[in-house]
C-alpha cells in the first residue's frame, strides 16, 4: 500500500477495512470502482469475482458469519450495487459483519437523475446497522472505521457509499482512526439473578429453550439442564451449538421442529428462554410461567409476554446463576419428553431408506450425504424445502456448521453461501444442498466455483417444482399453480462449466454416488431426482391444514389430476 502522502482515498479506505480484519472481498468491477479494485489489487486481500452480486452478498455473509470476521463487498454505481440487495438482507438477518462499498456517480451530478444515479442510503437503511456516504476526502478513514466498528459491534451490514471523484481524489492527512474490539461481560444484576433462580427453584416442569445466542455457553446450557432435570430445545439457528452430545435433548420446536420440542413447551409449567427470539406465537405456552434471558433489550417480550426478563450474556449469565438454583431430584417431565424424542424420531426415519420402487426420498439423500461427510463439514442449504432436510437429517457433530436462510427466508443462498464458507475455510469441506428452483436462480454463479478455484459439493434436490410453495398452496386448500419446473440434466450442465458431474435417480445408486461425489478433488455437483411429494409435516398438524389439504384433494379430482392425489396420499402413507 503507498504512503499516506500519494495515497489516494481508495487506497485509505481499503487500508483501514484490511487493518479491520477484512481478507476477502466479493464483488464485480466496474468504472466507479476502478481506484477500489486497484488498491485490493495491491494489497493482501483476496477478490473474489462473482459472476452477480447477489451471490457476492450472501457469499460475504456466509465467510463473515462463520470466521466472526469482517467481510467485504464492493460495487459500481447505480445498478452494481444496487444487485447486492437481496445476499446483503439475508446477510444483515443472520447477523454478519460485512461491508459493502457502493460507490456512486461523481457528486457534481447527484440528484440531477444522471445515469445510473441510485439513492443508496434509501435502499439499504432497512438492512444496515450503518449507511452513510464519505462526502469528502477528509472523512475517508474515520467513516471507514465507523462503518467497520458498526458491522462488528452491531453484527450487521454496514454500507459506505463513495463517489467516483472521492475514491479517487488523494488522500489528505487524517487522524488514526481505527477499529475498537471489545468483549463487555453482561450480567443481570444480582437481584434479578435471584428472581430467576426463586422462580426456577419453585418451578415443576421445566423446560428450556435456546437460541444462537447459546453460541458460546453449551456446557453451561447443559450443566443447568442437568441440575434442573430439564429437557433441552432448541431453535434451528442453534442446531450447531446445543444439539450435540446433549443427554436432555429433545430438538427443534417450530415449524420445521418435530413434536418432541413442541410437546416440551406447551407441557412445561415453567419455560426459561436462553438468547432466543423465535417469532412464531404459537409454538410459546399460554399458561407457563415464562422467564428470558436475552443480550438484547429490545428482543425481550417482543414475541410473547414474558414474567420476568433480564439482558445478560448466556454464558456467563448461566455461571452466575448456576449456584443459585437448587439441585431438582425428579426426573418425571424430562424422561416424558425423553420418550416423545425417541418416537419423533423413529417417525421422521420412516422415510429414510431406499427403494427403487419409489421415487428417492429427500431424507434418506440427505442421510446419506451426512454420514460420508467430514465431521466439521460446513453446510448450506437453501430456503425451503432442502434446509427443513438438513435441520432433520444432519447431525450436529459439535464441529460442524450449518448456515441457512431462516429470517430472511430467500431461495438460491445455499450455492454461494457455500462459495463464500469455502473461500474463507479452503481446508474444510463445503457442501451446499441446494433446490433445483433456487440453484437455478443464481446458476451463473457456478462459474465463480471454477475461476475462483473454489471446489464447493453442490447436490440438487431435483423434483422439478417448486416444492415448498406447492405444498402451501395445497395446504390452503388450493391448485398448484406456476411451481412446476422444466429442468435440465444439471450433471451435465456442471460439467460443460467445469465441475465434476453426476445424476442419479435410483436410490440403490446413491450411496456409491455420493462417496465419489464428495471424494472429487475439486468442484462437483450431484443431480439427484427426489420424490416431488414428499410432505414437510410440522410438529404439529392442525385442523384447518387437514381441512387445506382435502379441499386441494377434491379440486384436484375434479379438475381431472386424480393421480396427483394418488401420489400425495402414496407418500404420506409410505
Amino acid at each position: 500500500m503507498p504512503s499516506i502522502k500519494s495515497a489516494k482515498v481508495a487506497d485509505v479506505i481499503v487500508e483501514t477495512l484490511e487493518q479491520a480484519g477484512v481478507r476477502r472481498w466479493y464483488g464485480v468491477p466496474g468504472d466507479s470502482l476502478n481506484h477500489v479494485t486497484d488498491a485490493i489489487r495491491r494489497s493482501d486481500m483476496r477478490w473474489i469475482h462473482v459472476r452477480h452480486e447477489e451471490a457476492g452478498g450472501f457469499a460475504a455473509g456466509a465467510d463473515a458469519l462463520l470466521t466472526g470476521e469482517l467481510a467485504a463487498c464492493a460495487g459500481s454505481c447505480g445498478p452494481g450495487s444496487l444487485h447486492f440487495i437481496n445476499g446483503l438482507f439475508e446477510s444483515h438477518r443472520n447477523r454478519a459483519p460485512v461491508v459493502l462499498i457502493a460507490s456512486q456517480i461523481v457528486r457534481d451530478e447527484l440528484g440531477f437523475e444522471f445515469p445510473q444515479e441510485v439513492d443508496f442510503t434509501q435502499v439499504y437503511a432497512s438492512c444496515s446497522v450503518f449507511c452513510d456516504e464519505i462526502r469528502t476526502p477528509a472523512q475517508a478513514r474515520r467513516k471507514t472505521a465507523m462503518a467497520a466498528q458498526a458491522a462488528l459491534a452491531k453484527k450487521g451490514v454496514a454500507v459506505l457509499i463513495v463517489p467516483a471523484d472521492v475514491s479517487q481524489a488523494d488522500a489528505p492527512d487524517e487522524p488514526p482512526f481505527l477499529v475498537h474490539r471489545s468483549q463487555p461481560r453482561t450480567l443481570p444484576s444480582q437481584a434479578e439473578l435471584q428472581t430467576f433462580a426463586d422462580a426456577l427453584n419453585d418451578g415443576g416442569r421445566i423446560a428450556i429453550y435456546g437460541g444462537s445466542g447459546c453460541e458460546a455457553a453449551h456446557a453451561q446450557v447443559l450443566a443447568l439442564a442437568a441440575k434442573l432435570k430439564a429437557p433441552v430445545a432448541h431453535t434451528s439457528r442453534a442446531k450447531d451449538f446445543l444439539e450435540h452430545d446433549n443427554p436432555n435433548l429433545v430438538g427443534m420446536t417450530g415449524i420445521f421442529g418435530s413434536e418432541a420440542g413442541y410437546h416440551a413447551l406447551m407441557d412445561c409449567d415453567t419455560l426459561l428462554l436462553l438468547g432466543c427470539d423465535f417469532a412464531w406465537r404459537q409454538y410459546y405456552p399460554d399458561k407457563a410461567t415464562i422467564l428470558q434471558i436475552d443480550i438484547d433489550g429490545t428482543h425481550l417480550g417482543r414475541r410473547h409476554p414474558v414474567d420476568h426478563a433480564a439482558v445478560g450474556d448466556v454464558r456467563d449469565t448461566l455461571e452466575a446463576l448456576l449456584p443459585l438454583v437448587d439441585e431438582c431430584t425428579d426426573r418425571e417431565f424430562l424422561d416424558e419428553c425423553l420418550k416423545h424424542r425417541a418416537r419423533a424420531v423413529r417417525e421422521q426415519e420412516r422415510h429414510v431408506k431406499a427403494d427403487d420402487n419409489h421415487a428417492i426420498h429427500p431424507q434418506y439423500l440427505t442421510e446419506t450425504i451426512a454420514r460420508h461427510a467430514d465431521a466439521d463439514a460446513i453446510w448450506t442449504a437453501d430456503g425451503g424445502s432442502p434446509m427443513v432436510w438438513c435441520l432433520r437429517h444432519v447431525p450436529s457433530t459439535g464441529r460442524n456448521r450449518t448456515v441457512v436462510s431462516l429470517t430472511h427466508g430467500t431461495m438460491a443462498n445455499a450455492m454461494p453461501q457455500a462459495l463464500g464458507a469455502k473461500a474463507a475455510f479452503p481446508d474444510r469441506q463445503v457442501i451446499s444442498l441446494s433446490g433445483d428452483g433456487g440453484l437455478s436462480m443464481l446458476l451463473g454463479d457456478l462459474l465463480t466455483a471454477i475461476q475462483e478455484d473454489l471446489p464447493i459439493k453442490v447436490c440438487v434436490f431435483d423434483n422439478s417444482s417448486l416444492g415448498f410453495v406447492e405444498l402451501e398452496q395445497k395446504v390452503e386448500g388450493l391448485l398448484d399453480a406456476y411451481t412446476n419446473l422444466k429442468n435440465p440434466d444439471f450433471a451435465r450442465l456442471a460439467e460443460v462449466i467445469g465441475f465434476w458431474g453426476r445424476r442419479v435417480e435410483r436410490a440403490s445408486d446413491l450411496d456409491t454416488a455420493v462417496g465419489q461425489w464428495l471424494a472429487h478433488q475439486g468442484p462437483a455437483l450431484l443431480d439427484v431426482v427426489t420424490d416431488r411429494y414428499e410432505l414437510v409435516m410440522p410438529p404439529k398438524v392442525e385442523a384447518k391444514q387437514v381441512f387445506g389439504t382435502a379441499l386441494y384433494s377434491a379440486k384436484a379430482v375434479l379438475s381431472g389430476r386424480t393421480g396427483d392425489v394418488v401420489d400425495l396420499v402414496k407418500g404420506a402413507l409410505s
